[in-house]
């Protein structure tokens, strides 16, 4: 590993300033991802910045009804929390689906956003890769591709995101909030996370040297009836195959309001507006559910290895989608 510097930020504007002064440092919270990424020579941080201490760890409801999740809230914590699991269930479940108990009590909101992909070709420094040196291709186009994107993905880059949290948080709505030197700014987790298209290497929207404060989940009522399903080689803390983030609204039969957003699938979480349209005003049925899931999987573009995630995820959609309509028949 890279030498490097440490420093323990005072506040928010003293992190800010660090990152500033030195376009060479990465701010540090539970390092869960970070520090692996360290080992293996993927990221060779001069310094890092802790902002573990920064007050960025509370969950606080806001005046409209929504909440805020500071940064540095542990997944543990997340999970836990009593309004998240009442008013969000399908973010306390993807949390759990995550990460092993021990991981969930260091990883943090803001670091779980950033994650980055664990792609076998971008993870190896010896090997090619355009998201860690662009223009060096990818090879994993024609190579070991099973577990890759069959949405949104480019021939520069076919990784996928691997957050579980983002998914839910993407169905939800989300909005992500973070300071720079110039002052706070916000995006809406739908802008946060940039297309592929031809630089991968670029993931966020997030100007540079900007520090993640927190999420504000707005009021979503349909969020109550809610569920996160992931499909994983090995049930024990794998990452996700496919998955899903469902919530469901069913007045008299009939669909009033869906929110879906797919992980595993794309280089970013895949808000499935497509089915959402197809869904909106249907009757709330395995045959209306099918076709909502075959028109947003119309533009899957799968890999010769990795095509038996469109079925998976037809089928996914379907079943957790029953499950909840089943429930608000009850």
């Amino acid at each position: 590993m890279r030498e490097f510097g440490y420093q323990r930020a005072q506040d928010v504007s003293d992190a800010v300033a660090l990152l500033d002064a030195d376009t060479d440092a990465r701010f540090l919270a539970g390092g869960t991802n970070l520090v692996d990424l360290m080992k293996t020579g993927v990221e060779r941080p001069g310094r890092l910045v802790d902002i573990r201490s920064l007050p960025l760890d509370r969950v606080e409801s806001t005046p409209d009804g929504g909440l805020r999740v500071g940064a540095t809230v542990t997944n543990g914590d997340l999970a836990a929390h009593p309004e998240v699991r009442r008013r969000y269930p399908v973010l306390a479940q993807a949390v759990l689906a995550g990460a092993s108990g021990q991981l969930r009590t260091m990883a943090t909101l803001g670091g779980n956003l950033l994650q980055r992909t664990r792609c076998a070709y971008f993870t190896d420094t010896t090997l090619p890769c355009n998201k860690r040196r662009p223009g060096s291709g990818c090879p994993a186009v024609r190579g070991e591709h099973h577990n890759h994107a069959v949405l949104g993905a480019s021939d520069h880059c076919v990784a996928v995101h691997p957050s579980d949290l983002a998914v839910a948080l993407a169905a939800l709505d989300a909005v992500v909030h973070y300071e720079t030197a110039d002052g706070p700014g916000d995006l809406p987790l739908g802008r946060f996370y940039l297309p592929v298209d031809d630089t991968p290497h670029r993931e966020t929207a997030l100007p540079a040297g900007a520090l993640v404060t927190g999420v504000t989940l707005p009021p979503a009522p349909v969020a109550a009836r809610s569920r996160y399903r992931k499909v994983r080689e090995r049930a024990s803390y794998a990452f996700a195959i496919g998955s899903i983030a469902a919530a469901l609204d069913v007045r008299d039969g009939v669909v009033r309001d869906v929110r879906l957003a797919y992980g595993a699938v794309a280089s970013r979480p895949w808000r499935a507006r497509a089915a959402e349209r197809a869904l909106t005003g249907a009757p709330a049925d395995a045959a209306s559910f099918a076709a909502a899931a075959d028109a947003e999987l119309a533009a899957a573009r799968p890999l010769p290895h990795n095509g038996y995630k469109v079925t998976l995820m037809r089928n996914l959609t379907v079943a957790v989608l029953t499950e909840l309509a089943e429930e608000a028949a009850r």
